[in-house]
């Protein structure tokens, strides 16, 4: 009988420990938080006079007509601020009143996309939005987005706290936060990031290399992730007979200068995996030369082989 009770046992401290944990996860609010730069209409119930469109004052208040002192509306809900209204009139001028407050242009809470993005610009959303919502609203990234995402965290004070003391001024501000996401990620679901009211999303441009000389097609790479010296090359499709690839070099400008350092590397060894495969910067330049020895060989090979079709029409 002693054995029967334990899964009962069991099961009562699943529940226990389950009902526990839901106590000690908070509830996220997700009502609209009046802003700085909103503005609302307050209707007072019988009292047409007193009814009025406001909008929020810098300091985060409102002023209303019959009250001495301006009313704190930032960061309260249409129905907080509709009490604290109503309980202000109620201590200077109404009995009993019934005041109804609407947030008739939620313009605080902007989140604002730049960079490589189809459609840029400010988005006042007035829910909580995730990154690659933001992302779908700008239409997406355009054709030259490289791999990169900034998120800027402003510290905007339309980011209300729920816990903490509102005061007339908003509170001191704070530290700029910057995030760096892949794009790749963001866009498959490996990463996800709730953005805060005020944050700036910088979709980064992709960066280029340069790759010029004894290549098929010299010009710019385009870096859309990180990018070695061999697929640079590839990228140019390929070398050109007569290569000199026991000096490839790397041209790299120095920081805050117009001088470029310079790297060579060796192909061969790359191959054959004796030395790593370098991962270029952006703005590298890749220099292939010419082997002058090969080449004055290859020219003498083409001229041959172009004259032996008139040996043969010769002979008789």
């Amino acid at each position: 009988m002693k054995i029967m009770y334990l899964p009962l046992l069991f099961i009562g401290l699943v529940h226990l420990f389950g009902s526990m944990a839901q106590a000690q996860t908070p509830i996220r609010d997700d009502r609209y938080r009046i802003g700085y730069q909103d503005t609302i209409e307050i209707h007072v119930f019988r009292q047409p006079g007193l009814s009025q469109r406001v909008n929020v004052n810098a300091n985060g208040t409102i002023n209303l007509y019959r009250l001495k002192e301006p009313v704190v509306a930032v960061c309260k809900t249409e129905r907080e601020l509709a009490n604290d209204i109503a309980a202000a009139y109620s201590k200077e001028y109404l009995r009993n009143p019934e005041v109804n407050v609407i947030a008739v242009e939620q313009r605080s809470q902007s989140f604002a996309i730049i960079g490589a993005v189809k459609k840029p610009g400010n988005y006042y959303v007035n829910r909580q939005i995730h990154l690659l919502e933001l992302l779908a609203l700008a239409e997406g990234q355009s054709e030259e987005a490289g791999s990169r995402v900034l998120v800027a965290r402003t510290g905007s004070r339309s980011n209300c706290k729920l816990n903490e003391s509102v005061t007339a001024d908003g509170g001191a501000g704070e530290d700029i936060t910057l995030l760096d996401y892949k794009l790749r990620d963001i866009i498959e679901f490996k990463q996800t990031l709730m953005l805060k009211p005020g944050d700036i999303v910088s979709v980064a441009e992709a960066d280029v290399v340069f790759v010029y000389g004894n290549v098929n097609k010299q010009g710019q790479v385009t870096m859309r992730e990180p990018l070695t010296l061999t697929q640079a090359i590839a990228s140019a499709e390929g070398l050109k007979p007569a290569t000199k690839k026991d000096n490839i070099r790397i041209l790299r400008q120095k920081p805050g200068s117009a001088d470029r350092d310079e790297f060579v590397y060796d192909l061969k060894a790359i191959d054959q995996r004796k030395v790593a495969d370098p991962i270029l910067e952006p703005n590298d330049v890749v220099a292939v030369g010419e082997d002058r020895a090969k080449s004055i060989l290859n020219n003498i090979g083409k001229s041959l082989t172009n004259g032996i079709p008139s040996i043969f029409y010769r002979i008789p």
